[in-house]
């Protein structure tokens, strides 16, 4: 129990810049707080003691807006940073060196008995605003975008983004931990695809289009022969580029 606890809290300083001192982690940082909470009443849940468990869970919550059941299983060296909002389930599992932000939910998605809640490995990182919903496995260094809602399994080395969650990254090397911000925009990819690919059929047809060519066409005016000058039809092509979709590819970054 002290080793985890020495873990937890040197975890701190590797991972948050902004940690100076041990008198300031000890103090203000919830997420510390919060897991030394989490530690005791996991173990007296473990042992069988009744309500006990429940209530230092709640008063944790109170005092550092971070909701860990005591029945979740934590791993050591875990970091909740800043942590207003988090809230973790009963059956959950979080591996060893997980990083988690701000607003995470690990939940369930029903009322059913048993192993409800997501099981993560090892390294993962759960960006700021996460859901992760249900009996999953995620893998060893995986990293979830913030804002993601998780639904099916995740395997190791992967980055995944986006409601649901779609898996847009393999790797074999360990990703850095701090870099939760470096993920690709995979809508705006699949948009800007889809946009030049209209584009070039659209110059396609154009091309195929036969020109059209002034012809003088006779119409009978009484008794009297009148040339009349047919006009000229534009087609008016489709321009997918206006400037709501610009904004947004340009916004995208990509």
């Amino acid at each position: 129990m002290l080793s985890t606890l020495r873990t937890d809290f040197r975890i701190i300083f590797e991972r948050d810049p902004a940690a100076r001192n041990w008198l300031e982690v000890l103090f203000c940082y919830p997420g510390l707080q919060a897991l030394l909470f989490h530690r005791m009443a996991h173990w007296l849940y473990v042992i069988g003691i009744p309500f006990i468990p429940r209530l230092i869970s709640h008063i944790a919550r109170f005092f550092t807006g971070i909701e860990i059941h005591p029945g979740a299983v934590i791993g050591r060296g875990v970091f909740i940073d800043h942590g207003m909002g988090v809230v973790i389930g009963e059956t959950a599992i979080v591996g060893d060196y997980a990083l988690i932000y701000q607003g995470v939910t690990l939940g369930g998605t029903g009322k059913e008995s048993g192993k409800r809640h997501p099981t993560l490995g090892e390294n993962v990182v759960v960006g700021a605003g996460a859901k992760v919903l249900g009996n999953l496995q995620i893998g060893n260094n995986v990293r979830i975008g913030a804002g993601s809602v998780v639904l099916r399994d995740v395997p190791s080395n992967c980055t995944v983004v986006g409601i649901p969650g779609r898996i847009i990254y393999r790797s074999g090397v360990r990703v850095a931990p701090l870099e939760h911000n470096n993920l690709p925009d995979s809508e705006a990819e699949v948009i800007r695809a889809l946009v030049d690919r209209i584009e070039a059929l659209e110059e396609q047809i154009q091309r195929l289009q036969p020109s059209h060519v002034s012809e003088q066409t006779p119409v009978l005016a009484g008794n009297i022969a009148v040339n009349e000058e047919e006009p000229v039809k534009d087609t008016a092509w489709c321009n997918l580029r206006d400037k709501a979709i610009q904004q947004f590819l340009d916004g995208a970054g990509i």
